[in-house]
């Protein structure tokens, strides 16, 4: 299983999502378990619009490097620009978790470095995959052990087709 975070901040958001997990299933990474939408503010550049986040398991074929392949090109379709780190976007899809695998490449790092100490991954994480285990520890032990600030930032809205409605 493979674990994806999604997270937009520009323009009509939840439709943003809603058209990842369309686009994510054209390219071969079948969905089969999603989160609530949560809505948190932005990390890092703080000056622009809060998110829509939530997170998805994934089953595939492809091995990591494809995946990755396939959402950078899930992102490109629905107007992602890399304008500066952190910056705002249409679109963000990132690799978690793959397999329970150990990744190490100069384009992908799974587990992915920062999911640890970020509310806005794993509260959602936490929603499918309490007792997923990373690096010894499980996603709800990883979460409870945030600051109570942080996840008190994360606050979850509903399912994305509540938020989307009849498209």
């Amino acid at each position: 299983m493979m674990y994806v975070a999604l997270g937009s901040n520009i323009g009509e958001r939840e439709r943003y999502l809603f058209g990842a997990l369309q686009e994510m299933e054209a390219a071969g990474l079948h969905v089969t378990k999603q989160s609530n939408v949560y809505e948190t503010a932005p990390v890092g550049y703080t000056d622009q619009p809060s998110f829509y986040n939530m997170v998805v398991e994934v089953e595939t074929s492809l091995g990591a490097d494809d995946a990755l392949v396939r959402l950078q090109q899930v992102e490109r379709g629905l107007g992602r620009e890399r304008l500066f780190k952190n910056g705002p976007r249409t679109i963000d899809l990132d690799i978690l978790l793959y397999n329970g695998e150990y990744i190490q490449s100069k384009h992908l790092t799974v587990p992915h470095p920062r999911m640890h100490e970020r509310a806005f991954v794993l509260a959602p994480l936490a929603e499918i995959a309490p007792t997923l285990e990373v690096n010894g520890k499980t996603v709800r032990q990883l979460c409870d052990a945030l600051p109570e600030s942080e996840r008190r930032d994360v606050v979850r809205l509903q399912s994305l087709t509540s938020l989307v409605g009849s498209v």
